[in-house]
Order: C-alpha cells, then structure tokens, then sequence
C-alpha cells in the first residue's frame, strides 16, 4: 500500500463510531437503565432509549478499535516501529495529558455546581448534595472519564512491539488461512469470559488502572483490525455471508435485552454466562457487518465525510464537558425528554464543530489531532491524503 492512499471506509468508520459516542452519552440522560447512576440522568425516560442505546453500545467501541488496530498496522508498515511510536505519542499520549486535565475539571466543577444549584437533580446529584453539606467539597476518584480509550490505545501500541520484538504474529498469519466461518463463530466464544466478569452491558473501564477485561476484550479486536491490515482479503472472504451476520447480530441483541428484562437482571452465575455469550456474539457480528458495509458503501472520497472525519477527534475530546453543562440546565425544564434530547445533542455538536472550524483546524492543535494543517484555497479546506 502506498502512503498517498487513503483508507476511505476506515476513516469514515472511525468518524461515526466518535460522533455516535456524543449521541451514546447524550442519550443516556434518559435510559431508564442509568437513571440511578448517571450524574445528568432525567426525570423524563423511555424504554426506546434503552433498546437503541445499548444496541449501539455493543459494537461503537469494538469497531473503532478494529480501524485503530489496522490503522497502527499501516503505520508500521509504512514508518517502522520507531515512527510508529513517535506518532502515537503525538496523536494519541499527547492529546491525552493535554485535554484530561482541562476534561475532569471542568466535570468536577460543573457537576458541583448542579449538585448544590439544580432544582430537581437526578438521584447521583442528590447523593452529592449530601455528600458536600456534611463534607464540604465533591468527593473525588482519579480516572480518564471518556478518554480511556487513549489511555488503552497507548498500552496496545505497546503491546505491538512486544508481539513484534517475540515475533508473535506468525500466530496470526494461521487465522488468515482458517475457514471463513471459523473466525464469526470461535471469536465471540474466545471474547465471552471477559465480559461474563463484567456487568452486562459493559460498561466504560475509566478506573485509572488497566482492567483485565478491557485489555483483553478490546486488545483482541485491535488485533483483529491488525490482522485485516495484513491480510487484505480476510474482509472479502466473510463479504459474501454479510446479511447473515447482520440477522445474527439483531436476534442475539433482541434475545440478550428480552432474557435480561432490559439489563435490568444479571441473573445467576449460568444466566450471566449466557448474556455474556450473546452480548459477544451480537457485537462481533454487528462489527463485522459495520465493516463489510463501509467498505461496499463509504469507500469513496467525499468532501464533508473528510471534513468530519478530521473533526470527529476534537469532537469527541470536548463533548462531554458541553453536554453536562447543557444538560444540568435542561433538568429543571419542564419539557418532553425528546425535545431535551434533541436540543441537547445538536447544540453540543454544533458549538463542538464550531470550535474546530474556528479554534483547532487550522492551528497547532489541529496538526496535533490530524497529523496536518489542511490548506484554504479561497477559504475552502482542501484535503491532503495521507
């Protein structure tokens, strides 16, 4: 592969599978399922939010590392391990130590702010309510909030050179050559114990230290895009069974959210295994039909999707600071939770991609996130393939 290509699925892929992680977190202020946890959780709820929201959870981050999985093997196709990880460093640590201060401030702040001022707080702004009156001040545990998906990124990049300098990839050149249903049916299986130590559905590992599960559950998908990288036509031989996968996918979702009365029940020890199991199954099948689909339909290069596929990063860092700010307004609005919903997700999206238009595209900041400062050409961006 040359360096002028451009991977137009994958960057298309990695840019939705942000951008529905801003719609993820803003639905969730009206999931019946959070309703006790999450700090910006409404009175208004629906089931509807549930079905759609969790469906789209079980395979949004399992995709995105599949496309930086293949994306690290591209970079080290073309760079070497040393330009590999000089560039991971800059796109990915840097960025990191940079917006997580900023990040968990500014959510400290705002969710003290509410828990003192809102007139009808959710069930975690009470709780904190009472916590500062008889302590004085937010209680306070270290994490990476929604950024833990860098902090995971800069451990697999590590674990690539382990796997390179052990020269343990000659394991996955054996996967390339098994039997195109093989890898659909033995990959969830492998997947399963990790997630039957978790909750179902998973839920974000943001503790400061690594979790077992996590390494294991999302490392095995950034191989696997590792793996499509070298073996171009692993993608093609599962093509031909893509509506397969997508049915597989929908009837293991709708038996794991039925049987678990809408994740409301873990079950026992059996039970939990076999939510485990079909959680596994519904989103490696759901991943696999994702990508099939991208490369049939969103191959191609286009001027808005390169716009938001260089935005998407910026969009993702910033969101969730915005988000809080206007939902914690929003709860003492007497108002249907759609509308809520809706003015919430386009006003955060819009001041997001407002501010990198204005603030980070054409700056440093914008070289740091996209590896280039894209040129104007009568005050239009023109794209540079990389």
């Amino acid at each position: 592969m040359q360096r002028e290509d451009r991977l137009h699925y994958m960057d298309n892929l990695r840019a939705l599978a942000m951008l529905a992680g801003v719609v993820f977190h803003a639905a969730l202020a009206y999931s019946p399922l959070m309703h006790p946890i999450w700090p910006t959780a409404d009175t208004g709820h629906a089931l509807i939010v549930d079905i759609v929201a969790w469906f789209f959870h079980l395979f949004r981050m399992p995709l995105f590392f599949v496309v930086s999985g293949f994306f690290a093997a591209l970079l080290v196709n073309n760079r070497g391990m040393a330009g590999f990880f000089r560039n991971r460093c800059a796109r990915v640590l840097l960025p990191l130590l940079i917006c997580l201060p900023l990040i968990i401030t500014s959510l400290h702040w705002l969710t003290a702010e509410a828990a003192v001022n809102a007139a009808q707080p959710s069930p975690v702004l009470i709780w904190l309510r009472a916590y500062i009156a008889e302590n004085g001040a937010m209680p306070y545990a270290p994490g990476w909030a929604h950024l833990w998906f860098l902090f995971y990124l800069m451990l697999f990049t590590v674990l690539v050179w382990v796997v390179s300098a052990f020269e343990l990839a000659r394991f996955s050149k054996k996967i390339a050559t098994l039997h195109p249903a093989i890898l659909p049916l033995a990959f969830p299986l492998l997947l399963t114990p990790a997630l039957a130590g978790v909750t179902v559905p998973w839920s974000a590992p943001e503790f400061f230290l690594p979790s077992l599960w996590a390494l294991f559950f999302f490392g095995a998908y950034f191989a696997l895009g590792y793996q499509m990288f070298l073996s171009t036509a692993l993608l093609e031989r599962l093509r031909s069974r893509s509506s397969l996968w997508l049915i597989g996918g929908l009837a293991a979702y709708a038996a794991l959210f039925w049987l678990s009365n809408g994740f409301i029940s873990q079950g026992n020890a059996s039970q939990h295994f076999a939510y485990a199991l079909l959680e596994a199954y519904a989103g490696f099948w759901l991943t696999l039909w994702c990508l099939i689909t991208a490369k049939q339909w969103l191959d191609s290069s286009n001027a808005l999707m390169r716009w938001l596929a260089d935005a998407s990063y910026w969009v993702y860092l910033i969101h969730l600071p915005l988000l809080f700010a206007i939902q914690y307004r929003l709860l003492d609005v007497t108002m249907h939770w759609t509308a809520k919903f809706a003015i919430a997700l386009m006003a955060t999206l819009a001041l997001s991609f407002l501010s990198y238009q204005l603030l980070v595209r054409h700056t440093v900041m914008g070289k740091l996130l996209n590896g280039r400062v894209p040129k104007k050409r009568h005050g239009i961006d023109v794209p540079k393939a990389i």
